[in-house]
């Protein structure tokens, strides 16, 4: 695409609210041309409704769900008690909380999404690159989640259709009949998404106490069949509290905060429909660590009395729930992970990236063939190879996760909130020749910061089972600790870059207002 847009077009202008929120200024045109369509201009104020309710339910839909019960029973298929595992996944959310709330901030008070704050530090076209990267992740994530939807589906039709379609011949090593259930899912999906925002939040509102008490339902069986909770609560650590653990549990936290460091960049897609900063705040900080706790927790007491009941820790509920002879307990079960899984997975990782291939091409990509685009990578991914092993699901899809997006949030806290002090011009975020122009659209200083803090992040992991061997061995020490590594890193790197050699057209425009 080419830019023809002139250098000279006025920005609109802007009002800022008493609450401190800003808006294009009533009767100004909105921002226009190759950077700007419908799906990314900012939210007018009247349209910023939801309240601290609407962000608790989110997070409680988000994090019910059968990647997060996994995500837990997956520690304890690795040697974790149960003590160990919750440990483990409620201090990890405490501290991705920060950056979810930092980021988030730019949502209720500019109503702009992801791709369009990234604007700021990347530039106009630079924001491609953590928005393109973010997408990416996004789709893994996608076509994980419609697998175990897929799987339930599978699961559920075996029960009442019998051994025909359960036994069916396979293909790729699943039966034809998984394979069909994970088209249905993928459709059911897909279809939903095209209702638009307002469809997602009114699911989320019921889907969240739905999947909870599912949960404490799936607690209930697996108590009864281990004779009480006793048995879940004694079911032994392999690890033990010394070093064994102790090795383990880094890579594991930083597997924990990679699970939902792709929201902590891209929670202003949310945060942006937001009445005010106070419930955008109100409503992560009591939805997220909360819930994840709470479902890590029905999680490994489940997984640790299908270890005293079966002799081996069940990591995947869709598996364990297949091994109860009650077919209306089963159904149960069964929608229930359908139910959190849609959830998670339209409001996680289909509504963002929508949003992120749309800023790619504005004027020829909208939300609804960003969607598209995310569902059709997502099979191409091969999801069901990321999803059958528990170590390659939490240390190196997770692990590699975390270290790459842990390196964009730096930059974008390091900008939004030292740099520029939450102060932004909102017609410049849309336009070419504006003060987020830089040299070609592209802010160097950024660039160069996601580069070594990806690089120290991710250079020493050990990317098995998709390749053998580290990328850069000599990193190997860092690699326990990608996410922290690359935050910290790209954040120090930028604002050193910033410092020693601010950009021209920065210092040659005026001051962005005081908002």
């Amino acid at each position: 695409m080419t830019d023809t847009a002139p250098w000279g077009i006025a920005p609109p202008a802007q009002v800022t609210l008493p609450d401190g929120r800003v808006e294009i200024a009533p009767g100004s045109p909105p921002p226009s041309g190759p950077y700007a369509n419908a799906d990314l201009l900012p939210v007018p104020v009247e349209r910023r409704t939801w309240t601290t309710y609407n962000f608790c339910a989110l997070w409680v839909g988000m994090a019910h769900n059968t990647a997060s019960w996994t995500l837990a029973s997956g520690l304890i298929a690795v040697g974790m008690d149960w003590k160990q595992a919750v440990f483990t996944i409620a201090l990890a959310n405490v501290i991705v909380l920060v950056p979810m709330l930092l980021t988030g901030h730019a949502g209720p008070k500019y109503g702009i999404p992801f791709p369009v704050f990234a604007r700021a530090s990347f530039g106009v076209r630079g924001a491609n690159l953590p928005a393109v990267v973010r997408a990416l992740v996004a789709c893994g994530w996608f076509g994980i989640q419609t697998w175990i939807g897929g799987e339930a589906i599978y699961f559920l039709a075996g029960k009442l259709i019998g051994d025909g379609w359960s036994d069916a011949t396979k293909i790729g090593g699943h039966a034809w009949t998984m394979w069909l259930s994970f088209a249905i899912f993928w459709l059911l999906q897909v279809a939903i998404i095209y209702r638009g925002m307002e469809t997602i939040r009114r699911f989320e509102n019921w889907a969240a106490p739905f999947v909870l008490i599912g949960a404490f339902v799936m607690l209930w069986w697996m108590s009864s069949k281990a004779g009480g909770l006793g048995p879940l609560f004694d079911q032994p650590s392999r690890l033990g509290w010394g070093t064994h653990f102790w090795t383990l549990f880094a890579p594991s936290l930083m597997g924990m905060i990679g699970f939902w460091s792709t929201l902590s960049l891209n929670i202003p897609d949310f945060t942006r429909y937001g009445r005010s900063q106070r419930a955008q705040r109100r409503g992560q900080a009591l939805g997220l660590p909360t819930t994840m706790t709470l479902f890590a927790f029905l999680s490994v007491l489940v997984t640790s009395g299908s270890q005293a009941v079966y002799g081996t820790p069940v990591w995947d509920p869709v598996q364990l729930a297949a091994r109860t002879d009650n077919v209306v307990g089963l159904l149960y079960a069964l929608v229930t992970v359908l139910v959190a899984t849609l959830s998670v997975n339209i409001a996680a990782n289909l509504v963002s990236p929508a949003f992120d291939f749309s800023n790619v091409a504005p004027r020829k990509v909208g939300f609804r063939a960003g969607a598209l685009i995310t569902a059709v990578l997502a099979v191409v991914i091969c999801p069901w190879k990321l999803y059958a092993d528990p170590q390659g699901y939490i240390f190196t899809w997770l692990g590699l996760v975390g270290g790459l997006l842990g390196t964009v949030a730096g930059i974008l806290v390091a900008d939004y909130w030292i740099v520029r002090r939450t102060r932004l011009v909102l017609g410049d975020l849309y336009r070419r020749g504006g003060r987020y122009w830089y040299s070609g659209g592209w802010n160097a200083s950024a660039v160069v910061a996601f580069v070594v803090g990806g690089v120290l992040a991710v250079g020493g992991a050990d990317f098995h089972p998709i390749i053998d061997g580290r990328p850069v061995p000599a990193l190997e020490p860092l690699a326990d600790y990608g996410w922290a590594v690359g935050l910290a890193t790209s954040l120090v790197v930028y604002l050193l870059l910033t410092a020693v050699a601010p950009h021209k057209r920065e210092q040659e425009m005026e001051q962005a207002p005081a908002t």
